[in-house]
């Protein structure tokens, strides 16, 4: 059944309008208390800026050359679509809860490539390049996110401040007020660094949330 539901919503998202698109995301269950799980679709939202992850298939000009990832400002684009999946080694199963301390991964929705981190330098800041690479069948530790949730909860839920600390490197998800020229929309820089800072704290907001499978 959540697969189904899944599927429905997914082509919602890539197929309406942006303002079909923004409704049809909280559609498939209540948002009050809504827990993020396994193979939910997401956007996440810088708590500074207010900013969305965001992704699309253009390379970075300098470092790895891989799939640039930014802060996009824009609420309604798809491009700012995130599938949380669970480690390649995870029993986990789709429909489970996240629990802090997790380490998971960050799937584009419509490139297909994995959320990604690496010792190359980011663009405006020097920090840690955080970039998008692999896809379907290609995935390694270099796409390996720890969840961190602020607060006393165990289990993660929409709204909630958390922060993504890449496990190869010791970078958290972060971005800040420095803006690219060459891409249009005011797009900002996301990159990695390996302090806790007020830049790094981020929370779910538009998506499908799948329903907790309640099975086991």
């Amino acid at each position: 059944m959540a697969a189904s539901v899944l599927a429905l919503a997914v082509a919602l998202l890539l197929g309406a309008s942006s303002r079909v698109d923004h409704g049809a995301a909280a559609a498939p269950v209540s948002e009050e208390g809504l827990q993020v799980t396994y193979g939910s679709t997401v956007k996440l939202m810088h708590e500074k800026t207010k900013v969305r992850l965001h992704s699309h298939d253009v390379a970075y000009g300098s470092g790895s050359g891989q799939q640039s990832v930014t802060g996009f400002p824009e609420i309604d684009d798809s491009n700012s679509y995130w599938i949380v999946r669970p480690t390649l080694d995870s029993s986990a199963k789709q429909g489970d809860a996240v629990e802090t301390g997790s380490i998971i991964r960050l799937q584009h929705m419509r490139t297909r490539k994995w959320l990604h981190s690496h010792l190359h330098a980011s663009p405006l800041s020097g920090n840690l390049e955080v970039s998008c690479f692999g896809g379907d069948g290609q995935s390694d530790t270099g796409d390996y996110w720890r969840l961190e949730i602020e607060g006393k909860d165990k289990v993660w839920k929409r709204d909630q401040k958390v922060r993504l600390r890449h496990v190869d490197t010791g970078g958290y998800l972060h971005s800040h007020n420095k803006k690219y020229n060459r891409l249009g929309g005011g797009q900002q820089e996301v990159c990695g660094v390996r302090d806790k800072r007020a830049e790094n704290i981020w929370s779910t907001a538009e998506g499908v949330y799948l329903p907790v499978d309640e099975s086991k």
